[in-house]
């Protein structure tokens, strides 16, 4: 599984890494019968499928009789959103925060989710909300550079420090946005009792719409949807928003085709286009449970 565009065989080095195995071990499990393979072109190869298949029967622990639904839980990115449309991948989206998301993917709900928790105490991003999930690989999909959004004819805030007294548009707490600005705030000294906070926006672009229509003076956004709306951005912090995929679906037709369309041209371009993003890591896989 290191790319998105998984071949139909794994060679033996391949399974190896997947089931973090010495070659030796591959070989052994081959030849006792003990792993689907096939020797027709002269070489061990492992069908993907029959291997995933072979996985799940040896899984300990209750077994799901039931495969996830087609969605993409969590958190919402406009290129994913554009993503998912363009690509005509026929999953269905709830975004609705990346720790809302994260316990909707646990429960079954959804095939794969979009995460962007931030964990001061490591600096790291996703991976320590994740490392104990069953069956699901994380994989990266955009590095997004966020901050202040703030209206255009705004002079008087430069940093999280003047938000103070200012009319702010929050997020829903169970969204990754809302918790690192948390952690910003506390770092800046801000008290969040002293922001006048206009309702909750539930998505990236209904915050920002908030600003824009002067509704708030300020938002904690993307950079991305800061140029949509001609709005000033002070950046802050450069974000990793990676995908948690559940391993039984990541071969199926809906999450390839998603993959597969987002390892293309269309994407690239579409991500130069709006700004704020950093795909050269695309596809690569940040844990594997």
């Amino acid at each position: 599984m290191s790319s998105v565009n998984t071949p139909e065989y794994f060679t033996v080095a391949e399974l190896a890494e997947l089931l973090r195995l010495k070659e030796r071990k591959i070989y052994d499990l081959a030849a006792s019968g003990g792993v689907p393979c096939s020797r027709a072109t002269g070489k061990l190869l492992f069908p993907a499928r029959d291997v995933y298949a072979w996985i799940a029967s040896h899984t300990t622990g209750p077994q799901e009789t039931e495969a996830s639904p087609p969605i993409l839980l969590g958190s919402h990115d406009p290129l994913l959103d554009w993503a998912v449309r363009e690509s005509r991948c026929g999953l269905a989206t709830y975004f609705d925060g990346s720790l809302d998301g994260l316990d909707r993917f646990k429960a079954r709900e959804g095939v794969a989710c979009g995460l962007h928790v931030y964990h001061s105490e490591t600096s790291d991003w996703n991976v320590p909300s994740v490392d104990k999930t069953r069956d699901a690989v994380l994989v990266g999909f955009a590095r997004r550079r966020r901050g202040l959004v703030v209206r255009p004819d705004e002079t008087g805030i430069t940093g999280l420090g003047d938000l103070a007294g200012r009319r702010f548009a929050p997020r829903q707490p169970l969204s990754g946005t809302a918790k690192l600005f948390g952690d910003l705030a506390e770092e800046a000294g801000l008290d969040h009792a002293a922001l006048d906070l206009a309702p909750v926006s539930r998505t990236e672009t209904e915050a920002v719409q908030a600003v824009a229509r002067g509704e708030a003076d300020a938002t904690f956004g993307l950079e991305t949807l800061a140029r949509d709306f001609g709005l000033q951005f002070l950046p802050l912090i450069e974000e990793f928003f990676d995908l948690l995929i559940d391993r039984r679906q990541y071969f199926e037709a809906p999450v390839q085709a998603l993959l597969n369309f987002c390892t293309g041209d269309a994407l690239r371009e579409q991500a130069a286009r709006l700004g704020g993003y950093d795909i050269a890591e695309l596809g690569k896989i940040r844990w594997n449970a």
